[in-house]
């Protein structure tokens, strides 16, 4: 990775205790919008970054041919990483030049830079750690919406409130997403993910580490550009790493940084169903072996465990969707 064009430096930050703006905008294949992407961006951020992911169409040679800006650092990848390792990138650099938030856009031009305000004022006001744009909020922009792309987020929804432990966060494939530098700063970006996994895996980091997320409704703009992420399809090949993040999520949160009710829950509850599943379906097979019956017993011997550990789990979902994160990290007494 090689870099172009000068950063910002510490004399355009304000001498006031401002919150500093860095807007990240990872570039594919957008040769054509990334000028008029980038150009009200710096108007109002105090660094844009543009991370050039070995575009084929040189997107970042484009943008540093047409502009250059002190605000302006554009960055180039020699072998294409994805959104994800993009990011990183970018997120790294937002670092070193201690922004206070970091805002991440996509460079096709369906994200409104006027929104940006909105988007990052939970930040600044100090409410929040994280802040996503949310389209479902809005009725008459979901409508614009693509069909496979709706039914695709609804279902997607569902199985990363799990995953994540975000209840209170729909439209997780949204990639509008705001950050501020105390949390950015104790994500592991090793963990992330480098493709289309990429925002779904920075909400899990973000659980773990115990970040204040919050929806923000923004709606999405869509024209003549065709998308590479298609959600009904991911919905069929995202399970496993939705899986993974859940069970990552679950081992740090509960047996790591804390061990607490839902510790207990999950373990008794383990236990007693695949317990009693595992004592069900070896009696079930003596009986297929031997041709005898199991006497009603035994099959209570069997479900009973079943039916309290599937209670148990449950009872841990609830109280999962409880224990999410209610104040900043700034705020916390760790912090402090």
């Amino acid at each position: 990775m090689h870099t172009s064009s000068p950063t910002a430096s510490n004399d355009l930050q304000p001498s006031a205790r401002r919150a500093t703006l860095a807007v990240v905008l990872p570039c594919y294949r957008v040769r054509e919008k990334i000028l008029c992407v980038v150009e009200p961006l710096l108007e109002m951020a105090d660094f844009v970054i543009v991370v050039d992911d070995c575009c084929p169409e040189q997107s970042g040679a484009h943008l540093r041919q047409c502009l250059t800006h002190p605000k302006l650092t554009i960055l180039f990848h020699e072998k294409n990483k994805g959104v994800g390792g993009a990011m990183v990138t970018g997120f790294e650099e937002a670092l070193r030049l201690e922004a206070d938030i970091v805002v991440k856009m996509d460079s096709d031009g369906q994200m409104d830079p006027k929104h940006i305000p909105r988007l990052t004022a939970p930040l600044r006001n100090g409410k929040a750690d994280f802040a996503k744009g949310n389209r479902f909020f809005d009725l008459h922009a979901l409508q614009s919406m693509p069909t496979v792309r709706r039914i695709g987020n609804l279902g997607l929804t569902l199985l990363t409130k799990a995953a994540s432990g975000y209840w209170n966060i729909s439209d997780p494939t949204n990639g509008f997403l705001a950050i501020r530098k105390d949390a950015l700063s104790l994500v592991n970006f090793h963990l992330l993910d480098p493709r289309y996994f990429f925002e779904i895996s920075l909400l899990v980091q973000l659980n773990v580490i115990r970040a204040l997320a919050v929806d923000v409704p923004i709606p999405a703009r869509y024209a003549d550009e065709k998308s590479s992420l298609n959600p009904l399809k991911i919905l069929c090949t995202f399970p496993s790493r939705l899986l993974s993040g859940f069970l990552h999520r679950l081992w740090w949160r509960y047996f790591i940084f804390d061990i607490n009710s839902v510790t207990i829950f999950l373990v008794t509850g383990c236990f007693l169903f695949f317990g009693g599943a595992l004592f069900g379906a070896c009696r079930w097979g003596h009986s297929g072996i031997h041709q005898v019956d199991q006497s009603p017993g035994t099959v209570a011997l069997a479900m009973l465990p079943m039916i309290l550990g599937f209670q148990m789990l449950l009872q841990a979902v609830v109280l999962d969707t409880l224990m999410q994160p209610h104040r900043p990290i700034s705020d916390s007494p760790e912090a402090k």
